[in-house]
């Protein structure tokens, strides 16, 4: 066969066979997209069993910290501020699963919601869940590897660089506390970290992104990053448990024996019960105490001893109990008697305390801002120091107020105001030892929705490229540094562009682009610009609003 040349033909239909089998290669089956489901939700199972134990942890920390601020403190603010990094990172790749499947499935987030997302309960705890199973393009990579690692001439340009840069700093955070070198492999959320080396199937060296993001279908991206949010709550559970053993224990039991007061709430509302626990540390359940409180004394003395209270303790503490009568500073003095155990004499243990004595008051606070939208839920806090979240009745004047999820803060909703209204009052009442205590009213002004910025791929005007126009295939309403998570619906445009000299408008219904508008971009030259107007879009309160043109010219 030597000297033989293909022809243009042959070599084009060789081409096209290895386009195919390359297909074929990638073609996922159903048992392997079946697996994945499998192993998602096994693995959001497991974070969710996780993170109670996280809590269990937690709290057990914040009990000795309680107990000794000063020797627990250092190690227990270190636990605190590795928990705030743990929640913030997991949030973060709870929202980056929702935009690949926004990218992949081409809607809006709200629709994804609505149709992908459910409420259920794992292992005793209520979440949203994503029905992994349910969603159309489970099997396709094209627009999640494009958003998570680039494609073309742009590589090392996608959030995935943006997810190794998180965990990197994270698992750095994790190290330094736990005095662990950089090369272990103990902790895990390991991208490019030394000693790692990523191949692909041909024995090509790749970063982590391209590893694990690279042609990967949405289904095994989803799995993926709930393994990595698994792997960030290990790492906080034994980062925590690390701090936790760093505290020895035995500390507290004979370390300085000291007469200590944990009072429930030093904030009293007047006609309450002020309530404390005074003890003395260390000292076994057989302990008996007498405790002498004096209210109003800065230190008890045997010359005022003769008029305190006595309280007789068990295992080296008892409970004290004011009437909160008078509104103002309240102090009080006493002392703890013991038996010393190796003297077998009586011991005192002197203590002071302070709590204030409150009038009731109302507190109603804009979760988001300190306005009420129209149409939407406006959720709100209200408090009153002292009374308990569900003795608290609110009302509004206007609109509707209601709980909020899970029966945690409320929920304001204004769908219509009449004429010349711009404010709205919200006002309590509590049931506190009987009585129906008024706690005051709250103000808040009325307003409108703002409108959306309307934006194809995240731009309103310049320059795009022609794929990544292709892949937006929509107008999307952007509410920029507007806090509440509002969408707005866009429901027609006109679409123009100039083709040999001739502007061609087209009148379209809805945000996504139809398939001729698809073909004339698919076709457009560099420089050629495309025009979108009359763009109009319904908001949460019903109101067609117009918003900005967009105008984009192709690279």
């Amino acid at each position: 066969m030597a000297g033989y040349k293909e022809t243009p033909r042959q070599k084009m239909i060789s081409m096209m066979y290895l386009v195919l089998y390359a297909l074929l290669a990638l073609n996922v089956s159903k048992e392997v997209l079946n697996a994945f489901i499998v192993v998602n939700e096994s693995m959001e199972s497991t974070n969710v069993s996780t993170a109670a134990k996280i809590d269990d942890a937690f709290a057990k920390f914040k009990l000795q910290y309680d107990l000794n601020h000063e020797k627990v403190g250092p190690y227990y603010n270190q636990a605190l501020k590795i928990r705030q990094d743990a929640e913030k990172l997991i949030n973060y790749i709870d929202t980056l699963k929702l935009e690949l499947v926004r990218v992949s499935e081409r809607m809006p987030v709200e629709e994804i919601i609505q149709k992908y997302y459910k409420d259920t309960i794992i292992n005793g705890e209520k979440t949203k869940y994503l029905m992994l199973e349910k969603l159309e393009t489970k099997d396709k990579y094209d627009a999640t590897t494009h958003y998570m690692v680039g494609t073309g001439d742009k590589p090392g340009v996608g959030e995935a660089y943006v997810l190794s840069k998180k965990m990197h700093d994270f698992r750095q955070i994790i190290l330094k506390t736990m005095n662990l070198p950089n090369d272990t492999k103990k902790v895990g959320l390991i991208t490019n970290e030394p000693g790692t080396d990523y191949r692909d199937k041909d024995g090509r060296k790749q970063d982590w992104e391209q590893h694990n993001f690279y042609f990967t279908i949405l289904a095994a991206d989803i799995t993926i990053l709930n393994r990595i949010i698994g792997e960030v709550q290990t790492a906080e559970y034994n980062a925590l448990n690390f701090l936790y053993g760093s505290v020895s224990e035995t500390d507290f039991k004979f370390n300085k024996v000291a007469a200590k007061v944990i009072p429930r709430s030093t904030y009293v509302l007047q006609g309450q019960q002020y309530q404390a626990d005074v003890l003395v540390a260390a000292y076994d359940e057989k302990t008996k105490v007498t405790i002498k409180v004096l209210p109003g004394a800065d230190t008890l003395t045997s010359k005022n001893e003769k008029r305190a209270m006595v309280i007789e303790g068990q295992a080296g503490m008892g409970k004290l109990e004011f009437p909160a009568n008078k509104v103002g500073l309240q102090k009080y003095a006493g002392v703890i008697e013991m038996i010393d155990p190796k003297t077998k004499k009586l011991k005192p243990y002197h203590f002071k305390g302070a709590y204030i004595v409150a009038p009731p008051a109302l507190t109603v606070a804009p979760l988001k801002m300190n306005v009420f939208y129209i149409g939407i839920d406006n959720p709100v806090s209200i408090s009153a120091a002292g009374i308990p979240d569900e003795k608290i009745k609110p009302t509004i004047d206007l609109g509707v107020l209601k709980r909020g999820p899970e029966g945690k803060d409320w929920i304001v909703r204004i769908n219509k105001v009449p004429k010349g209204v711009r404010k709205a009052y919200v006002s309590a009442s509590a049931r506190v030892l009987d009585k129906e205590l008024p706690l005051g009213k709250v103000e808040f002004r009325v307003k409108r929705v703002p409108t959306p910025t309307a934006q194809i791929a995240g731009q309103s005007d310049g320059q795009i490229d022609k794929n990544r126009l292709l892949a937006a295939g929509a107008i999307i309403p952007n509410m920029r540094d507007f806090e509440f998570e509002v969408y707005y619906q866009v429901t027609g445009y006109t679409f123009g562009t100039i083709i040999n000299g001739d502007y061609i408008p087209k009148n379209v219904k809805g945000n996504r682009f139809t398939k001729e508008i698809v073909n004339i971009m698919r076709n457009g030259k560099r420089k050629q610009k495309f025009f979108f107007d009359n763009i109009r879009a319904k908001g949460p309160d019903g109101t067609i609003r117009s918003l900005n043109p967009i105008s984009l010219e192709l690279k």
